[in-house]
């Protein structure tokens, strides 16, 4: 593509954080430490973490760069920068969440397969750009639309890397062309993170953000758009990303029996503590992140110091200075919330958090009911075990 290249190796790489938690090097796979996640509602750039499947495309020449509009519409088109620029910009507080994160925890029950990540493959961001329903409606595809002229039913996003797993060639997803032009769902084609142009690891100059969504949906280094009668045929939409039984193993695994993931579950974790701190006798704060797909807002936040038996509520927040009041205009109903809660630590505690969404689905207790042999999508209670010392690590 003009403009923007997809390097064969890895000897283009960007910089990175040094404190981050490396899982993979090729292609580059990392995490914040926890506790990073909780030291503001808006994750920092640099500690977000970083998924890839291949080397990080370089754009050469920005004027030059493009997405091309293809399939079941009337007109293809090709769109510069400078069209997106000018269309009107929206701002967009979404949590984006790798489908395997807390996947480490998952394999200790049983060996999955996967990028082995902690519980912080997951942040919080504001994202800037143009909604893709603004964008659609410039090739003549309406707002709220269920179906094309031509018979368009999904929005295909193709990147420009290079991945193993598509014998070479570029990451690819699609979502339903009733949410892609649903001004509600805020999917943007968006430039900023943060207030700032994106970075390469973030997919500059332009990617996709569909909030509410796994992450693997939200393409990064956008090369085209594509309008298809049938979903996405990628390797990431039918063989991956999908959500087995426990039964279901590497022998008898047929991937076309499941749907591919979209939202992701009630999710929480705790942030402020890790296994086998040492923590001063008396009363601790335990902090922490909760968060739910499809725009459900989180109505509660159970933590327990006694491995589940008896349980507090602990309190929530997304902006400082506003109250959280879930599903209400003044909350941001794509994001996470922040929690906390103070507990007297006597003796060693099992420290255990989870978390309810308005509509009331529940993370369930035990990850063996969840297991599934991609290690995708493990909600289960987030337990922390402590115990009580005169120091703390």
């Amino acid at each position: 593509m003009p403009g923007l290249t997809a390097p064969s190796d890895y000897s283009q790489e960007p910089p990175r954080h040094p404190a981050l938690l490396i899982n993979s090097k090729e292609p580059f796979n990392a995490e914040p430490h926890r506790s990073a996640l909780i030291s503001s509602y808006v994750t920092p750039v640099d500690f977000f973490y970083k998924r890839n499947h291949g080397p990080i495309p370089i754009v050469d020449d920005i004027q030059r760069y493009s997405v091309s509009i293809t399939g079941q519409i009337g007109n293809p088109k090709e769109l510069y920068m400078k069209d997106i620029w000018k269309l009107p910009k929206y701002t967009v507080a979404a949590t984006l969440q790798c489908a395997g994160n807390r996947r480490t925890a998952m394999s200790k029950t049983r060996k999955v397969k996967g990028v082995g990540w902690d519980i912080a493959a997951i942040g919080n961001a504001v994202w800037g750009g143009a909604k893709l329903a603004d964008v659609l409606e410039l090739i003549g595809i309406p707002k709220s639309s269920q179906i094309t002229l031509s018979g368009g039913k999904h929005v295909e996003f193709v990147s420009i890397d290079k991945c193993k797993e598509e014998n070479g060639g570029p990451y690819k997803a699609s979502i339903p062309l009733s949410q892609a032009t649903n001004p509600e769902a805020d999917v943007l084609l968006a430039y900023e993170m943060n207030g700032e142009s994106l970075n390469r690891d973030h997919g500059y100059p332009l990617r996709v953000i569909v909030p509410g969504v796994i992450g693997a949906r939200s393409v990064k280094w956008l090369d085209s758009i594509n309008i298809l009668a049938e979903e996405c045929q990628g390797f990431f939409m039918q063989r991956d990303y999908k959500m087995f039984p426990p039964s279901v193993n590497w022998d008898n695994i047929n991937w076309s029996t499941r749907r591919p993931q979209m939202d992701f579950p009630v999710q929480s974790a705790i942030c402020s503590l890790e296994d086998v701190n040492v923590v001063k006798p008396g009363k601790i704060t335990i902090k922490g992140y909760a968060v739910s797909g499809g725009g459900r807002g989180i109505d509660r936040v159970d933590v327990s110091i006694d491995g589940g038996k008896t349980w507090v509520e602990a309190s929530k927040f997304q902006r400082a200075g506003i109250p959280y009041i879930s599903d209400d205009t003044s909350s941001d109903k794509w994001a996470w919330v922040l929690f906390e809660a103070e507990a007297d630590i006597p003796e060693s505690a099992e420290i255990v958090a989870k978390a309810v969404d308005t509509a009331a689905n529940v993370q369930p207790e035990n990850v063996e009911v969840i297991w599934n042999l991609r290690g995708i999508l493990n909600t289960s209670w987030h337990h922390v075990h402590v115990r009580v010392g005169h120091s703390s690590m």
